[in-house]
């Protein structure tokens, strides 16, 4: 079953064309890839699904359902939650209080604050910030800003998520423990991914299938291996030069 689905999906500023014509599914249960080097259009594809943006052209489903032109708040709250690769948790609150507030204006139907405390109390045991949870953010070093970022996405009560370069300044340990993470989000929660990255072994270990942009383009739609080896991929990251050897 097609859970999200883009057709002609095309963005423009001025006279940038950051999209062109881009078609995409996602599928339920999947944890696809979006690859592509900086400037390819893939975050202008997660501001476009996640209402931030607003196509100029083109048509986005969420189960059947058109949303692009609908406000980020309807769309969060048909159940597509994201993170962002700029780290922005409120620094006056703890990472509780942070991700109750996700709790609260999430789907869970919960209005009273200890439900919604005991909940995301919940998530931060899940995502591994447990011991933390009454520290405020700026105390954090990057891989638990990360998972409180998280938190936060997980705290709205998705059926999808987006992630946006959750293993980017990560070490190789760091990375081990994100991948089965994003894992146990499918797994143990249900809830399908789609996420940008450009740590390849991550996201090669990680992704049944990868989507590749370049310029706005869509370039490749594979298997990873596939996707690795695709002479368009492989000039894209590395130039005409490497491809044509």
């Amino acid at each position: 079953m097609d859970l999200l689905k883009g057709t002609g999906i095309t963005k423009l500023f001025g006279g940038l064309r950051a999209l062109a014509s881009v078609d995409f599914t996602v599928r339920q249960g999947e944890i696809v890839g979006l690859i592509g080097p900086n400037g390819s259009g893939k975050t202008t594809l997660f501001n476009c699904i996640s209402g931030l943006y607003k196509p100029d052209f083109g048509r986005i489903e969420f189960e059947g359902r058109r949303i692009s032109g609908l406000a980020p708040h309807t769309i969060a709250a048909m159940g597509i939650g994201r993170t962002f690769q700029i780290v922005r948790p409120l620094m006056d609150l703890t990472l509780r209080e942070n991700v109750t507030i996700a709790v609260l204006y999430g789907r869970w139907g919960l209005s009273h604050m200890e439900a919604a405390r005991e909940k995301a109390s919940s998530i931060l045991e899940f995502v591994g910030l447990s011991d933390k949870a009454d520290s405020h953010p700026g105390r954090l070093a990057l891989e638990d800003r990360k998972r409180l970022e998280l938190a936060r996405a997980l705290g709205s009560g998705p059926r999808i998520i987006l992630l946006d370069e959750v293993f980017a300044g990560l070490n190789p340990k760091e990375i081990e423990h994100a991948v089965d993470l994003t894992f146990r989000i499918r797994d143990e929660w249900g809830i399908t991914v789609f996420m940008i990255e450009h740590v390849m072994k991550a996201i090669m270990s990680t992704c049944s299938r990868i989507m590749a942009l370049h310029h706005g383009v869509l370039i490749a739609d594979d298997g990873p291996e596939a996707v690795a080896n695709h002479p368009r991929v492989v000039q894209a990251y590395l130039g005409a030069k490497y491809a044509r050897g």
